[in-house]
């Protein structure tokens, strides 16, 4: 989905947090990438970060909106480190041989991170989900996460008692545009009626709080956090697949025709082998598991 660092609430939802901090000043390049076992000489030799072609020299420039929501991102602050993203960032950042230091956050609103033309960043760090649609503006890395959508609604509500996704025909949803949850709820849960449509986040989860729509359709970790820190009394009714026919993914966001692809799918691949990146979910997405699935 998207964005919408965590808060003690959402904390203590999680599962057993396995330590992980943002990549150390000075990681070595990635010596796999896309899953690979290995990169060829030529491959990491070409990202090095002496010879990947950056929008400021010396600086790998990583833009994401604002504010920055948990559980993605901690406290608003990109770059603390903390929160999903900013971890996953940070690893990213290192495996191409970029100190903490060397980072540099830019505010790109969501829908203009996968719009045409020219970017003013290296990569795109965001929610934003790999589609076909989006792939014709702009290029992506491998997926970094797996998404599920979810659907949450106010506790003692019709929706929320919920046990399928045909239940929910009748439902008023409210959900952001430019969303991959907003063609999960046409496509899959189909509602009789059309859903309410908001330009950010934060309008679609006040209009919940404030009883305008019945239930909410965002990414299962931004559910939990919804649930735990933004509409006391809400709960996760379940999650369901989007509907794209393969599992959904998050993936980094580059200017179309951006050779700094490769190495970022390199990164990536090198810290799926490690297992870095699977701890790097279970300290912050740890509470995604056990939300029923709606069929």
């Amino acid at each position: 989905m998207l964005r919408p660092s965590m808060l003690p609430a959402l904390g203590a939802l999680a599962l057993v947090a396995v330590a992980c901090a943002p990549a150390p000043d000075g990681a070595t390049p990635a010596a796999s990438g896309s899953g690979t076992a290995s990169a060829t000489p030529a491959a990491s030799a070409s990202c090095t970060k002496e010879q990947l072609k950056l929008v400021k020299p010396g600086t790998l420039t990583i833009g994401t909106d604002k504010p920055a929501y948990e559980p993605w991102f901690k406290d608003d602050k990109p770059a603390s480190g903390e929160g999903f993203e900013s971890a996953v960032a940070y690893a990213v950042a290192g495996k191409l041989g970029f100190a903490n230091g060397e980072v540099s956050w830019a505010t790109v609103p969501f829908g203009s991170a996968f719009t045409p033309g020219d970017k003013q960043f290296d990569f795109d760090i965001n929610q934003v989900s790999i589609t076909p649609a989006r792939a014709k503006a702009v290029d992506f890395s491998t997926g970094y996460y797996t998404v599920k959508q979810a659907v949450v609604a106010l506790e003692g509500s019709k929706a929320a008692a919920a046990t399928s996704l045909a239940a929910l025909k009748d439902v008023k949803i409210g959900v952001q545009v430019g969303t991959t949850a907003l063609r999960a709820v046409k496509e899959v849960i189909q509602p009789g009626e059309q859903p309410n449509v908001y330009n950010e986040q934060i309008d679609a989860v006040s209009a919940l709080k404030n009883k305008q729509v019945d239930a909410l359709v965002v990414d299962l970790p931004t559910a939990f956090y919804v649930t735990a820190a933004q509409v006391p009394g809400s709960k996760i009714v379940g999650q369901f697949g989007g509907g794209l026919g393969t599992p959904e993914e998050f993936g980094l966001v580059l200017q179309k025709g951006n050779p700094l692809v490769t190495c970022l799918d390199q990164a990536i691949g090198d810290l799926k082998a490690s297992g870095e990146l699977a701890a790097i979910e279970t300290k912050w997405l740890g509470s995604a598991a056990g939300a029923p699935e709606l069929k």
